[in-house]
């Protein structure tokens, strides 16, 4: 890489993974000698990032806080919104807040000042953010450490809660985080089991980076989102729904999660959908009532017995 400008960014935007990186392996990484490296790093270094250097056979180089903020295009002020909004949304699994806004949230993270942190957390402690409650609470702190080590490729040990309330702990290599717009799931290689899994990150607890480099296999499906979406059918089959609704397509997909899928408009400006979803018939019968349209559900025929069910307890509690 002979572009010097293009060359330290893409050495800045290695050195924001919170690891260590070994001279060499920046040099392989970058296609350059390691005199090189080391002159880039003090090019870095009269910016104003705080890089910092260990020395030794398995020394190497990490971006560190400083006592100010790098040269970033962010102020104090718009740094400290910045981290409390990417936190809240990862906390709560906000549909749209995927996998490079938790890695955005974990390279802020890495070099904001102590006094910035103090301010972050004070705010995250004193405000309580009104959810939808279809979607489980979650540490954002458990997702920005498992993002680094996706990123840093390193081997993460952690426990883990099954469904059955079964507790174990496990060591694996991540390979992606995948927001499912309500859930966080974890993509990795369980080494105990010799498989790929899929874990629910609100029921993993004390995740640890170990420091052991891997290098990454390749997932049967190509895809991460393809794999949990494939995982999850496999676990629960899935339950076809076909509805319409007496508005317009936009209206509606709005307001509908999108594994909901594409909306199809009919006659009489309203619209169509016809989806495999594999989550649960409460959770999707309280999501297509919170469209806020008149709607029809046409399968499956539980679906349409559940809402019927539904409609006669709320009338009941009018009534009382």
């Amino acid at each position: 890489m002979t572009d010097t400008p293009a060359r330290l960014l893409n050495l800045l935007s290695l050195l924001q993974t919170p690891r260590e990186w070994p001279g060499s392996e920046l040099a392989e990484r970058l296609d350059v000698s390691p005199r090189t490296i080391r002159r880039d790093i003090d090019r870095l270094r009269d910016l104003g990032y705080p890089v910092e250097a260990t020395r030794g056979s398995v020394g190497g180089y990490r971006l560190v806080a400083g006592t100010a903020m790098p040269p970033l295009l962010l102020d104090d002020e718009e740094a400290v919104a910045i981290a409390v909004g990417l936190r809240a949304g990862a906390g709560h699994a906000i549909e749209g807040v995927d996998e490079a806004s938790v890695r955005a949230l974990a390279k802020l993270e890495q070099v904001l000042p102590s006094r910035l942190r103090h301010r972050v957390s004070t705010l995250q402690n004193a405000t309580m953010p009104l959810t939808r409650g279809d979607g489980s609470t979650i540490d954002p702190h458990t997702l920005t450490v498992m993002a680094s080590a996706v990123t840093g490729r390193e081997r993460l040990r952690f426990a883990y809660r099954a469904g059955d309330g079964a507790e174990t702990k496990r060591e694996a290599e991540p390979y992606r985080l995948v927001s499912a717009g309500w859930r966080w799931y974890l993509v990795a290689y369980d080494l105990g089991r010799e498989d790929w899994r899929t874990f629910r990150v609100d029921r993993i607890s004390e995740p640890f980076a170990t420091g052991a480099r891997f290098t990454p296999r390749e997932l049967p499906t190509g895809d991460a989102a393809k794999f949990l979406s494939s995982s999850i059918t496999r676990r629960q089959p899935g339950l076809v729904v076909e509805a319409t609704f007496a508005a317009p397509a936009d209206f509606v997909s709005a307001r509908l999660p999108a594994a909901f899928g594409p909306l199809e408009p009919v006659a009489g400006n309203g619209c169509r959908m016809r989806a495999e979803l594999s989550d649960s018939l409460e959770w999707v019968a309280l999501r297509l009532a919170l469209v806020d349209c008149e709607f029809t559900v046409h399968e499956p025929a539980r679906l349409v017995d559940y809402l019927r069910e539904l409609g006669a307890r709320l009338n009941r509690a009018t009534a009382r």
